[in-house]
């Protein structure tokens, strides 16, 4: 074990953290309360905000009314004081944001597009950036940097409709590839822990400090969150919980142990559905279906919840966290139905589970959590991670045996 101090330059760096989390926290706070809160002195306090105000980060909100002597002057970040951009590519989508400080969307392109390459992404994020840019949506010199949450082994697992074109992925230098189009920061993370970053800073991570965060998308993803840091395990897969085995109690696999993400995920919604006979191409239009598609819809979901309630009762048993968040590319009126049965199935088994809550961010969840990569970052908050900078989920290798066992049982 290696013990480390910390110089004046350190301390220095320290403390201008610790007041930029109590205002972002915080806000509006008063200097008097910062000081209170960090144990700073408030001359140690007001020396360092005013420096804050300088650099445009923070800004004086207003006065308190209603108390004796001089109103305190309240603090908060100011949204103009910095800027990031988050991208959110999978295997059915790319959505690319413009955030500004305080987690306002100030831009937003899609693109419902499936197997997206390469190439073809590194151009619709150039222009992106350009447009967000010639808009003024952003200000440049005030760009924290671009982040980028893309799901593990893109293009190695093997999903309904893979083409093989796809493999372009797998070992892309992403990072690489998008430094030729900004001379700022790019930050990276898979698409699961970016969407519990963005909950960690905007949505119920206010509010819960540990949490396990199920992300329903093309495919499904998690990530655990305690004490209101992401912990990502050892060998950095912590919270993969779409390879958790599940029992299947009904449909083409009933009987048999498959991960749980071969059953639920946006692809396979869409695949089952199509062969019941409904055509579905995107999220939203599940919103539009008719009685009898809504029906099928209604019990697949609750097919799904049978197994999405056995996992959340290991994950509570295993993890007791103070809740478990569910987020994602499917419809927030249909999460709260798959919540609904959820809870309905862990009462009828008499099991103790978790508190389970619909995510603040649903369908933007991961790029939100991007853009919240690079602003952590700037506002040195304590989610913030050197990690991101180095970081590529395309050529982070899992371990041979286990790739090899989970593209078997995912092969159809």
């Amino acid at each position: 074990m290696s013990y480390a101090g910390a110089n004046g330059e350190q301390a220095a760096a320290l403390n201008r953290a610790i007041i930029l989390n109590a205002i972002h926290r915080g806000g509006p706070i008063s200097r008097t309360e910062i000081a209170k809160r960090s144990r700073l002195t408030k001359q140690a306090v007001t020396r360092i905000v005013d420096k804050l105000l300088d650099e445009g980060l923070v800004m004086e909100a207003r006065r308190r009314q209603g108390l004796r002597g001089q109103p305190a002057i309240e603090l908060e970040i100011d949204p103009e004081g910095a800027f990031a951009i988050g991208a959110n590519i999978d295997r059915d989508h790319l959505t690319i944001v413009a955030v500004d400080a305080v987690g306002n969307v100030r831009g937003r392109i899609h693109h419902e597009v499936r197997f997206l390459l390469p190439d073809a992404f590194v151009k619709l994020m150039e222009d992106a950036v350009s447009s967000f840019l010639r808009r003024k949506v952003i200000t440049e010199s005030r760009l924290a940097g671009i982040g980028l949450a893309i799901p593990d082994w893109l293009g190695e697992v093997q999903v309904i409709g893979l083409p093989e074109t796809y493999g372009q992925w797998s070992g892309f230098d992403v990072r690489a590839a998008l430094s030729h189009i900004t001379e700022h920061p790019i930050y990276i993370d898979n698409d699961a822990n970016a969407a519990a970053l963005g909950e960690i800073e905007y949505g119920l991570g206010t509010e819960m400090r540990s949490f396990f965060y199920i992300l329903v998308s093309a495919c499904l993803g998690g990530s655990l969150v305690i004490d209101g840091v992401r912990h990502k395990g050892a060998g950095g897969l912590g919270g993969e919980i779409g390879w958790l085995p599940t029992a299947a109690k009904t449909g083409p696999f009933a009987g048999e142990t498959r991960p749980l993400g071969d059953m639920l995920s946006m692809l396979m919604l869409i695949n089952d559905l199509t062969q019941d006979g409904v055509q579905i191409t995107t999220p939203a239009d599940l919103l539009t279906l008719d009685a009898r598609e809504r029906s099928l819809l209604s019990a697949w979901l609750k097919k799904m919840a049978v197994n999405l309630a056995e996992a959340v009762s290991d994950i509570g048993m295993v993890v007791d966290p103070d809740g478990i968040i569910l987020g994602g590319r499917l419809p927030v009126r249909l999460i709260d139905e798959l919540l609904l049965y959820v809870h309905e199935e862990i009462s009828r088994r008499g099991a103790i589970a978790p508190s389970l809550h619909r995510a603040a961010a649903s369908e933007d969840a991961a790029a939100l959590g991007a853009a919240a990569m690079a602003l952590a970052d700037r506002l040195c908050l304590p989610s913030a991670d050197p990690a991101h900078l180095t970081r590529s989920p395309l050529t982070t290798a899992m371990r041979p045996s286990s790739l090899n066992s989970a593209l078997a049982t995912t092969a159809r």
